[in-house]
């Protein structure tokens, strides 16, 4: 019981966070079940999913009620995602462990310097019209998504930068839009997790549980955040993500 109540108690600050960067904590949650736990790298993607699919749902409707998500962008990004996500998917658990942990750790110092060197990069500033529609919202919604697949992380995190230094979106906005890519990515990879046995549905609902239930603290915090500041502490997430992990290697 105490074990469980623990899973719950990581699960509430993971949740914090994923609503406070529109990820679904999962990025950190990965990490963090490699190094508390000891779980090998698709065992904690799996389980760490498990938690980020209701948080995302969520994080998605709270994104929505506060800014209204445009489905004529959220449909193809969330279209293209799936197929992709759950292509992605069927190769990532048939990748060996540790190689998979070289590359997560690779994929997270590759976010985490794209995102340092956007903050030096002079953009126009934010619109309410994305630059790029259709069809370049479907070739980030296919790239995200295998990404997304590949890692267990849903693709927002891979999408957000993007939609703002690429497409010109809001902080926010991205973040929502992101949010609608990643919930159907994030369900068709647990599936496929699942089904491959690389879950602990026990501390992945533990985790789910904690996270829901603090998932809109986040979510309420990134919209009382000033943008830059909401960027930067992006940026440090990731490096720390990347850091965490790469200990365990």
């Amino acid at each position: 019981m105490i074990e469980w109540l623990m899973y719950v108690l990581l699960g509430t600050v993971l949740g914090t966070v994923g609503g406070l960067f529109g990820i679904g904590g999962g990025l950190i949650a990965i990490p963090a079940l490699g190094v508390l736990f000891g779980l090998d790298q698709q065992l904690a993607q799996g389980t760490a999913l498990v938690m980020v699919v209701p948080n995302v749902l969520l994080a998605l409707w709270r994104y929505h009620q506060r800014n209204r998500i445009e489905l004529r962008h959220a449909v193809p990004l969330a279209l293209c995602s799936f197929v992709f996500a759950w292509l992605g998917s069927i190769w990532a658990v048939g990748l060996d462990a540790h190689a998979m942990r070289l590359g997560f750790v690779a994929f997270l110092v590759a976010l985490a310097v794209w995102n340092v060197a956007r903050m030096f990069m002079k953009v126009a500033p934010p619109s309410s019209q994305l630059r790029y529609p259709w069809p370049w919202l479907g070739v980030l919604g296919c790239f995200a998504g295998s990404m997304g697949g590949l890692f267990g992380v849903g693709g927002a995190v891979v999408a957000t930068p993007v939609l703002t230094s690429v497409f010109g979106a809001s902080q926010v906005v991205a973040q929502g839009l992101s949010l609608a890519l990643a919930a159907p990515s994030t369900l068709v990879t647990l599936v496929t997790y699942g089904v491959h046995g690389s879950v602990d549905w026990r501390m992945g609902a533990g985790l789910a549980i904690g996270g829901l239930l603090s998932i809109s603290w986040g979510v309420r915090l990134a919209h009382a955040l000033p943008e830059k500041m909401l960027r930067t502490l992006f940026c440090v997430f990731l490096i720390l993500c990347a850091v965490m992990l790469g200990l365990e290697l």
